[in-house]
């Protein structure tokens, strides 16, 4: 009788899932059927009335309070709608992604995308060594590895799939087309990785995500665990490592940056040091943060604040 009700309540968690992936779906294919700037536009006004009434929206407020301690209320409530508006931007742009990424080498001024270390790409294309590229949830993170792609580099991208298996198979397929070796965030993701630099490649990864069992950090003044796989990886195979970021633009243009290698803390013994690398790369972040705060996904549990 209870593997009964087990099977029962699986199967009816099966169908809520399969019933929001397809209402998801559907709502984004009826935003196809209008112009890109007109439904990014509607999705941007649409969060900003939602997003305060989600459950996350708490969570929202108290991340930037904390985060930005000597800010006025009515400025972390402003920020707060932009942060909503900014989700519901990176929701639409999913649909236009195609049409949004129009970034031509010969004319770089000419499209909605402009990149800032053009000849870093070009200088990464000629590397004969393996490298990583660094980046956090700012603006549409998505557009950097479909650059990488536009320049022919060669990256796997870690990427954690969505929680509903009908999205994340979805997501999966559309990435795939215009990103590259895509390595989903599981246990052997690792190997996966190592074997890719090991083979002379580039790695994409995020670096803002939560992780559990990561080396004891700070993020904006505020203890975190971060994901040491960055620096245990290029420890191993004494690799470049660059940050890359986007900057949403107004009129719903994008600007794409790919900094100068940034060197490493290193050990006495000359080893990458993997706590303050984990540290620097926490630096890096908060400092891209700082300057577009309503760009990041304040809407991530960063600091495990709803466990707490």
């Amino acid at each position: 009788m209870k593997s009964f009700v087990t099977r029962i309540v699986l199967k009816a968690r099966q169908f809520q899932q399969w019933l929001i992936a397809y209402l998801v779906f559907g709502l984004l294919s009826v935003m196809k059927l209008f112009p890109a700037d007109g439904s990014i536009r509607f999705a941007d006004w649409a969060m900003r009335k939602i997003g305060p009434y989600t459950g996350r929206h708490k969570l929202v407020l108290e991340n930037l309070r904390c985060a930005f301690p000597e800010m006025e209320e009515a400025e972390v409530e402003r920020i707060a709608l932009a942060s909503w508006g900014h989700i519901g931007r990176l929701a639409a742009e999913y649909v236009f992604l195609d049409e949004l990424f129009d970034f031509d080498p010969e004319k770089p001024d000419a499209g909605r995308i402009e990149v800032a270390g053009v000849e870093r790409f070009m200088d990464l294309l000629a590397l004969d060594k393996p490298f990583i590229v660094f980046t956090a949830h700012t603006a549409n993170f998505e557009l950097l590895p479909v650059a990488a792609a536009s320049f022919g580099l060669n990256v796997s991208v870690l990427f954690r799939p969505p929680n509903n298996p009908y999205i994340a198979e979805k997501v999966f397929r559309f990435r795939r087309k215009r990103m590259g070796e895509l390595v989903p965030s599981h246990a052997g993701s690792a190997f996966a990785l190592a074997s890719a630099l090991d083979a002379g490649r580039g790695v994409g990864v995020l670096v803002d995500q939560k992780f559990k069992r990561g080396s004891p950090s700070s993020y904006f003044g505020q203890e975190v665990r971060t994901n040491p796989l960055l620096a245990k990886l290029a420890r191993q195979f004494d690799c470049k490592i660059f940050p890359a970021r986007c900057i949403r633009l107004p009129d719903n243009r994008f600007r794409l940056e790919l900094e100068e290698e940034m060197p490493l803390p290193r050990t006495e013994k000359g080893a990458v040091d993997v706590a303050a690398t984990a540290q620097a790369l926490n630096d890096k972040v908060e400092s891209w943060v700082r300057e577009y705060p309503e760009q990041w996904l304040w809407y991530h549990d960063r600091w495990a604040r709803r466990k707490r």
